[in-house]
């Protein structure tokens, strides 16, 4: 008998013992995906080489084209306020949307689609977000995890030739129907239940399935024309332990006998359509099973293998562009509103804060956007889609909340003119949808990374499953120098691995080292608390927070590695010692709550000779604030997304702007003391150079400074 088997007979039962079970939905979520680069984080070598060579972000002619001219075309038909109180979108926006395609992007153009890839889709879903969260919405669901992606990777031909051309010219509409009242968050529990059984059609027996259910919070239901659904198939005919199939989807016309479209939901009050469903014995044949009776049963793993993509793009989307426009509406109004005769951005209180609300955009959307340019080479990162959605929009909350802290009084009077009050209403929905960020934090992002990204737990599992003492005995081998790697690397130093850039090379060195800390602690957590670790939620979120924030900053080396954008040096590093001071915090907190003897002891051993990157100074922040003010195509590279809309607050923001520029900040800053001596916009314009210029600029000034009124 050799090492390894030894090693594993007489491991094999406290193992056995220790491993929390696992049924067969949360092995099909565990198992979904592919692992990047969070891998070598999660190993504690990461390989800049290998994070450099995911490449840039690339647009083809085409997505090129669409997003200058198609979605700066739809832009321009938004008013946010018009849409929000209509609570729909225009009639000639549904039609442009249909006729443009914006329904199709992801599918091929073999079936009539636009057949974008990952990064154009965002950039479209970002844009449109920037202008109008409905809209984007609107878009982005027939394109997110729905009836046109299953039916692109599981459905039969029948299906998609029938299905994909009318969904990518928008004749058909789709929505998906998963979530009911009694299964949320625990989707896998879905109450909803199909019995198998047999129907006679036109003459004719056809197998199928009678299906009962009741779904809620469906955005697009009440205007879709075919219905997306998982239900819990059932074979009564079975012996008892065999009747249940598993979780299927399936396509359902609308109409069909016995569903019902209910009436609207209206979350936040909304504009997007969104709406329960629900189902009385509605027969479904197997020729509406996405994939045909071959795929019933297998509904659970083919979402969580589509989700694993989709999680990566809409919701994070819709979080970037919160964050884009809070950031460039608050540096700008900060230049355009004046108090105690300064201009409000100015103010270090102020300052600071939009610091650090660049710092955190450059670093949230430089993550989204290496995510991106891993999906567009054919990766499917379940665990770094996860981070994206927790961590996108709680940067687009965060955002939004300080903007609106600096607007005032303007942010949240209603009105044509505010900036800001429809979208933060929409914030708290991005953030509950698609997994609610307190269950993905707490359970996901570690919980599926722990076994996802480790490199030896995996296999350990399967051994112990399989009962392969040698296959064990191999895995706890390598597993052991694993530790005792890391742990030499926690104490004195870890090899950067590749090349980043020598601008970042110091920090780059902190990462290296941060990440064998953190490999290091996630082995301690595992083999000192064992299965139990899987209900320890709080210490599972900051194991995960920990990756998280380690993966941002992995994603700021890659993106000015990539961008080579020296104007943006400060906010790139300020960016990444602020995700690296917010790993070790949470490291340091982590072993501070650690349920285990010692756990001080062992904090201070593993966080031992970290050079530690101390958090920004207040004259490092107000020195890149002042960058922001000064130098508007800094603004502009962060926010490349925020686009104009029809009408309303931020085509004000935006006149005013350039008229500032072409004034200068001296003549801004002379004519405003002017018109607070003189009161009155003409005489102070009079003095002054260009005097039609200036009168210009104090006009639209003054329009962004009101606000709206209404008859009572």
């Amino acid at each position: 008998m050799g090492i390894a088997s030894l090693v594993g007979k007489y491991a094999m039962a406290p193992f056995a013992k220790a491993l929390p079970a696992m049924g067969d939905t949360e092995r099909a979520a565990l198992e979904a995906g592919t692992v990047g680069f969070e891998g070598q984080l999660f190993s504690g070598t990461p390989d800049f080489d290998a994070l450099i060579a995911t490449g840039p972000n690339k647009l083809t002619l085409d997505e090129q084209a669409f997003i200058d001219n198609e979605v700066r075309a739809l832009c321009g038909m938004l008013d946010d306020f018009a849409i929000d109180t209509a609570r729909d979108l225009p009639p000639e926006v549904w039609q442009f949307l249909r006729e443009k395609r914006f329904f199709g992007m992801i599918i091929p153009k073999e079936w009539g689609g636009l057949g974008f890839g990952h990064y154009a889709h965002a950039a479209v879903v970002t844009r449109l977000a920037t202008v109008n969260v409905s809209a984007a919405v609107t878009a982005m669901v027939p394109n997110s995890l729905g009836p046109a992606e299953l039916l692109l990777h599981y459905g039969t031909d029948a299906q998609k030739q029938h299905y994909l051309p009318r969904l990518a010219d928008g004749r058909d509409l789709p929505c998906f129907g998963l979530t009911s009242p009694y299964a949320g968050s625990d989707a896998a529990s879905i109450p909803d239940r199909g019995i198998l059984t047999t129907r006679e059609i036109d003459g004719k027996q056809v197998r199928g399935f009678s299906v009962t259910f009741s779904k809620r919070y469906i955005t697009l239901a009440p205007v879709a024309t075919v219905v997306g659904l998982a239900f819990n198939a059932r074979d009564e005919s079975r012996p008892e332990g065999q009747r249940d199939l598993g979780i299927t989807c399936a396509l359902i016309p609308v109409p069909t006998p016995g569903m019902q479209i209910g009436r609207r939901h209206r979350p936040m009050d909304s504009a997007f359509m969104n709406g329960p469903i629900y189902g009385e014995d509605v027969f479904v044949p197997m020729d509406w099973i996405i994939g045909g009776e071959k795929q019933v049963g297998q509904g659970w793993r083919m979402l969580m293998e589509s989700l694993a993509a989709g999680r990566a793009i809409s919701l994070p989307a819709l979080g970037a562009a919160t964050q884009q426009s809070s950031v460039f509406i608050s540096n700008g109004y900060g230049k355009v509103r004046e108090q105690f005769g300064m201009p409000i951005g100015k103010f270090d209180a102020i300052a600071g804060i939009i610091a650090g609300m660049a710092v955190e955009l450059y670093a949230t959307d430089a993550a989204r956007r290496f995510t991106a340019a891993a999906l567009d080479n054919g990766e499917q990162p379940s665990v770094a889609s996860a981070i994206l959605k927790v961590h996108l929009t709680e940067a687009g909350r965060t955002s939004i909340n300080h903007a609106m802290d600096i607007l005032g009084g303007k942010g949240i009077i209603n009105g044509p003119s505010n900036l800001l009050s429809v979208a933060y209403r929409h914030m708290p929905v991005a953030i509950t949808v698609e997994g609610a960020n307190i269950l993905t934090r707490s359970l996901i992002i570690f919980g599926q990374g722990a076994v996802r990204c480790h490199p030896y737990v995996m296999d350990e599992m399967a051994a112990v499953e399989h009962q392969d003492e040698e296959a064990l005995g191999r895995a706890l081998m390598g597993h052991g120098a694993h530790v005792a790697r890391n742990f030499w690397r926690s104490l004195f130093g870890a090899p950067v691995v590749g090349n980043p850039p020598d601008e970042l090379l110091g920090e780059a060195r902190m990462l290296a080292r941060l990440s064998a800390k953190y490999a290091l602690t996630c082995d301690l957590a595992m083999g000192l608390l064992g299965g139990k670790l899987k209900r320890m939620e709080l210490l599972s979120a900051r194991l995960g927070d920990c990756l998280a924030h380690l993966y941002m900053a992995s994603a700021c080396i890659w993106r000015y590695s990539v961008e080579r954008d020296a104007p943006m040096l400060p906010i790139a590093r300020a960016a990444l010692r602020t995700q690296l001071d917010a790993a070790e915090e949470v490291l340091q907190d982590l072993y501070a709550n650690l349920p285990a003897p010692g756990r001080r002891f062992i904090g201070s051993l593993v966080l031992s000779r970290t050079a530690h990157l101390v958090p920004l100074r207040d004259v490092q922040m107000l020195a890149l604030a002042k960058l922001l003010r000064e130098n508007p195509s800094v603004v502009q590279r962060l926010c490349p997304d925020v686009s104009l809309p029809k009408g309303g607050g931020m085509v004000d923001l935006v006149h005013a702007l350039e008229l500032a520029e072409q004034l200068g900040d001296e003549a801004t800053a002379k004519l405003n003391k002017l018109v607070r001596r003189t009161r009155s916009f003409e005489e102070a314009a009079a003095d002054m150079p260009n005097p039609a210029l200036a009168l210009a600029y104090l006009r639209a000034a003054d329009k962004v400074i009101q606000v709206d009124d209404f008859a009572a």
